[in-house]
């Protein structure tokens, strides 16, 4: 009975760390970047877009095929850039709790 209250204790020890490390996700931002830093594009780690800079030179009607390029350049370097950081804030709440290989918690 005494390895059914702890383990019990232990889920909702890692169901609190959970809701702050979703939180902490909604609040910290990452930026991508594309074009040697001409265009940067912010995301929350929850994938919510904040931000977009384009330096003003790629601001001409004939490079607008280069501007989208980079624009989807940037975002996609964010992306992978708030996953790593999702994955990092993960690995502290499952510490205590051993999962399944190649389960993932919702977000």
């Amino acid at each position: 009975m005494k390895d059914i209250m702890g383990l019990m204790k232990q889920a909702q020890a890692m169901q609190a760390k959970l809701q702050e490390a979703q939180a902490d996700m909604e609040r910290t931002e990452v930026q991508g970047t594309a074009g040697g830093g001409m265009v940067t594009v912010s995301l929350t780690v929850k994938g919510d877009l904040r931000s977009v800079s384009v330096d003003p030179s790629l601001l001409k009607p004939d490079e607008k095929e280069i501007l989208e390029d980079l624009l989807l350049a940037a975002h996609a370097d964010a992306r992978r850039k708030a996953e790593v950081v999702a994955q990092e804030k993960m690995k502290g709440v499952t510490g205590g709790l051993p999962l399944p290989p190649g389960m993932k918690l919702p977000f």
